[in-house]
């Protein structure tokens, strides 16, 4: 009987800063483009970003996007966590590299005026 293929993931390095490009695409400091999608519960926002390759067009001014519950920026911090744009805080639920791509997921953490 032949071996089946072993599959491995792995933890990756976290990009120090995610900006928004333009609608739905950040770029990292190393020019590596990341595609959001938005889960939200009735307890937390969460974010999916996933490494993705695609063709950038021109950078648009975070003004003119459409509103949005993500920030336009994120800033990795100490603690496995980004602080974004917003002053909103995100914790690194994981960050996994498999077959050459990432995929990073991130939860709001409640605010400390609501605790």
């Amino acid at each position: 009987m032949g071996e089946l293929p072993f599959f491995r993931a792995h933890t990756a390095l976290h990009p120090d800063h995610l900006w928004i490009w333009e609608r739905s695409v950040y770029v990292d400091e190393n020019q590596r483009t990341w595609l959001p999608i938005t889960i939200e519960t009735e307890s937390s926002l969460q974010v999916l970003m996933r490494q993705e390759d695609v063709s950038l067009g021109e950078a648009v001014c975070p003004s003119l996007l459409a509103p949005c519950p993500l920030p336009s920026m994120w800033q990795l911090y100490p603690g496995r966590r980004y602080r974004g744009s917003d002053s909103s805080f995100w914790r690194i639920v994981y960050h996994i590299e498999f077959s050459g791509k990432e995929d990073m997921l991130l939860e709001q953490l409640p605010d400390l005026e609501d605790e």
